[in-house]
């Protein structure tokens, strides 16, 4: 294209020769750009460097996250099988005592019960 015209084509030029629509295409040079290392340096005062991996946050995914995971899985470990299962439609999937009740055919008390029991149980592993 560039030959024919003697210019660079536009956007909308090569959507329509590729048939595709012009969002599509921004999408996919988005996804051609070079990848970068976290180690690269974007900021150099002489002194001090500041890299890519210095601004990137990750709130969701950090150390004491993981740990966590991993202490509340250990504890898991140790309730019974009615307990897990409770403990993990409670807490897990975000469903209420009552309808934990019905699904496992037990009273509401019941399943106060064994998860005031059950997260007993896990504090102590904690401590």
């Amino acid at each position: 294209m560039t030959k024919e015209k003697g210019s660079e084509p536009s956007i909308e030029e090569i959507a329509k020769a590729m048939d595709v629509n012009k969002e599509e295409l921004v999408f996919s040079f988005d996804a051609i750009q070079l990848p970068i290392s976290l180690q690269e340096p974007i900021y150099k005062d002489g002194t001090e460097n500041i890299f890519v991996m210095d601004q990137i946050k990750d709130n969701k995914n950090t150390d004491d996250k993981w740990t966590e995971d991993l202490s509340i899985a250990e504890a898991m470990k140790k309730l019974s099988k009615r307990e897990k299962d409770i403990i993990a439609r409670r807490f897990f999937d975000g469903r209420t005592q009552m309808e934990v009740a019905e699904e496992i055919g037990i009273s509401q008390a019941q399943v106060s019960r064994l998860e005031k029991n059950a997260i007993s149980r896990i504090k102590k592993t904690y401590k």
